[in-house]
């Protein structure tokens, strides 16, 4: 089936196929499509070259094909993450890691390695070690939204 496609579309196979995938991209968007997409036109003009060539079998246009789309998801996977900027604000989106560093007083005392922060105008649970109510601590780390403490 494949090969009657090719053969009665000729190099335009490629080009179709590589066309259709780009206004696949624009519906589903995810830059992902745009390199499959890219490959598929890359064959079809190799296509252009040499569909009269006795070796341009569609057995050797599926490899190349196959071949250049790892090529470009590769090559614009590299290009696309050196151009993502550092934030200024890396922890924006990251309520609870942001609070790592900071002391609190325990609302309620911390049994069997749980217990209760108050932090501005949030409670949060929190694991560590056993300690009173009202004793002080600091947050050492983030786990969603389990904060781990320790006695500061």
């Amino acid at each position: 089936m494949f090969a009657r496609i090719i053969a009665e579309l000729g190099p335009w196979t490629w080009w179709v196929l590589g066309m259709l995938l780009l206004a696949a991209e624009l519906v589903l968007p995810g830059v992902f499509l745009v390199w499959i997409g890219l490959a598929a036109i890359l064959t079809g003009a190799l296509s252009l070259l040499l569909w009269d060539a006795g070796l341009w079998t569609w057995q050797v246009q599926s490899i190349v094909f196959a071949a250049s789309a790892v090529v470009f998801t590769l090559a614009g996977r590299r290009f696309f993450s050196r151009l993502e900027a550092e934030s200024d604000e890396p922890l924006l989106n990251q309520r609870g890691a942001s609070l790592v560093g900071r002391t609190a007083i325990l609302a309620e005392p911390i049994r069997e390695g749980r217990g209760r922060i108050r932090l501005d105008d949030t409670f949060w649970l929190v694991l560590g070690p056993d300690l009173p109510g009202g004793a002080r601590v600091r947050i050492v780390s983030s786990n969603g939204r389990d904060l781990t403490v320790e006695e500061a």
